[in-house]
């Protein structure tokens, strides 16, 4: 991941916005475009993982064979294919990024927060981005982050920034609408993807994806509170648990990660507690 950041701040956020395999962050870097298509459904099939299928450069960093210290390297968006998925659910994929990438930036771990946040900028992840202009995307409030982040500017010099960035990605999501049970089914299985990559042996191997699942978590929590007022406020609560699994404020990787099988079992708890068709 250091190697990354520096290749970033020594050819500038232009470079970073053509999306080059070699500097580029999460799916697309050796992901989207090597990643087998899946239908967008409620429960996305396993997948190799983002930062696992031969990356990139291989140290473990963002974009690069494994994920390491603290990028992402997916290959292939979480097995997900961004022109079939759904604008919601792709919305909410992208979210989950941004909100990994704004907490690890106002944690003090910009490089570990740069991959995420090219999400909504890079040409890399521009299928992802596709049709959200007319939702009302505002791609210079990010590009002024990613700016930051290579000035190496701190989080709380830019914090307006952030925040209108959150902002923009909320008005989005209203706009967007979706059934948010679906959307929290889609986040829980992406979380359970995520979460299975990341986890070597008991030990974090694929930073990026333990983030992204934090991520995942977080936007999943937004969506509960637009869920039935009879079931919203215990949603939360198991959803909320499950967060408790990730140490801190934010996905910084611990020495002792949650098991794997604990997460599954609380992503699956809160499934059922979510209504049916």
């Amino acid at each position: 991941m250091k190697n990354t950041f520096k290749k970033w701040t020594g050819l500038g956020l232009t470079a970073a916005l053509v999306g080059s395999t070699a500097l580029v962050a999460c799916s697309g870097e050796n992901g989207e475009a090597g990643e087998a298509p899946v239908e967008d459904t409620a429960s996305p099939t396993p997948f190799a993982g983002e930062g696992e299928m031969g990356e990139g450069e291989g140290e473990g960093g963002e974009g690069e064979g494994g994920e390491g210290e603290g990028g992402e390297g997916e290959g292939g968006e979480a097995g997900h294919d961004m022109t079939t998925l759904s604008v919601p659910h792709r919305l909410a994929f992208m979210s989950g990024h941004v909100q990994a990438g704004l907490a690890l930036y106002r944690a003090g771990e910009p490089e570990m927060a740069a991959p995420h946040l090219l999400h909504p900028v890079s040409e890399t992840h521009q299928a992802e981005r596709a049709g959200l202009d007319e939702l009302g995307f505002q791609p210079e409030i990010f590009e002024s982050v990613s700016q930051a982040l290579e000035e190496g500017r701190p989080a709380s010099e830019i914090e307006p920034q952030l925040r209108a960035a959150e902002e923009n990605m909320a008005m989005m999501g209203e706009k967007a609408g979706g059934d948010p049970s679906d959307i929290i089914r889609f986040l829980m299985d992406t979380v359970v993807d995520e979460y299975t990559v990341a986890i070597t042996d008991g030990a974090v191997s694929d930073a990026g994806e333990y983030q992204d699942a934090w991520g995942f978590v977080i936007v999943a929590r937004d969506h509960a509170a637009s869920l039935p007022a009879d079931i919203s406020a215990d949603v939360i609560s198991e959803i909320d648990t499950l967060l408790a699994l990730w140490p801190g404020t934010a996905p910084v990787p611990p020495a002792e990660p949650a098991p794997v099988g604990q997460v599954t079992a609380q992503t699956s708890v809160i499934m059922l507690k979510l209504p049916r068709d």
